[in-house]
């Protein structure tokens, strides 16, 4: 892999919540870090994805992308907290809580939030043509079959509707399957939760999951690169 020139930007303000204040720590382990074969480039970088955070409302890195991400598709300038404050008339899909966003997502009032086990994300008991909008926060890679998991985001979309989301990207490699690996779950070391499992680690061929599940556009919001990637797919 090529080496990357990972140069933090300054981030001025909480795209979130407009917040000013942050906090940084490192939350990777070692034995995941051996699990994904990461290099010191590669920790670094998702160290900063998951471990910086706005101390205000708690988001971290990776929950700012989707926010922009969000801000972006609509247009926007200002924070998530605004906007959502002022978009009543949009119908959104939250699939688990994608970080600390709920609490502002759920100002909408056509937000819905489900979470795993009591909804399957390959297999949604939701009509279809629902909603405008589905977001989900670093959850398709514990999800065994990824593929039919964005088909369903996808079928419970109106026409012109999109599906905003994060996973972890390895930018220096394709997308490799756990399946036949030692398991390995994120979270917190030494808790291995089911619903922590990973059985997808994604590379930068994240974008053909995308089209592959019908989609008809997959554009990458880089709010950090590449710390802070957030994917916008267009049914």
């Amino acid at each position: 892999m090529r080496s990357l020139d990972i140069k933090s930007m300054s981030i001025p303000n909480c795209v979130v919540c407009g917040a000013t204040e942050f906090a940084s720590k490192e939350v990777l382990w070692q034995k995941l870090i051996d699990a994904w074969q990461l290099s010191k480039e590669e920790v670094h970088y998702i160290n900063r994805q998951q471990g910086f955070c706005c101390q205000k409302c708690g988001n971290n890195l990776r929950a700012m992308a989707l926010a922009m991400a969000i801000l972006r598709l609509y247009g926007q300038t200002g924070t998530l907290s605004e906007f959502c404050s002022s978009s009543s008339d949009l119908s959104v899909l939250e699939i688990n809580a994608a970080g600390n966003l709920t609490q502002f997502l759920r100002k909408l009032a056509g937000h819905r939030l489900i979470e795993y086990p009591q909804y399957d994300l390959t297999n949604l008991e939701i009509e279809s043509d629902a909603f405008d909008l589905v977001v989900h926060s670093d959850s398709l890679e514990h999800v065994p079959y990824p593929d039919r998991a964005l088909s369903e985001c996808r079928r419970v979309l109106r026409m012109g509707g999109h599906c905003i989301f994060t996973v972890p990207i390895i930018v220096g490699r394709m997308t490799r399957s756990r399946q036949g690996l030692s398991l390995s779950y994120h979270g917190q070391a030494d808790i291995n939760a089911q619903d922590q499992l990973v059985h997808t680690e994604f590379g930068v061929d994240i974008w053909t999951y995308v089209l592959e599940a019908g989609f008809i556009s997959c554009d990458i919001v880089a709010l950090e690169y590449p710390s802070a990637l957030a994917i916008i797919a267009r049914k």
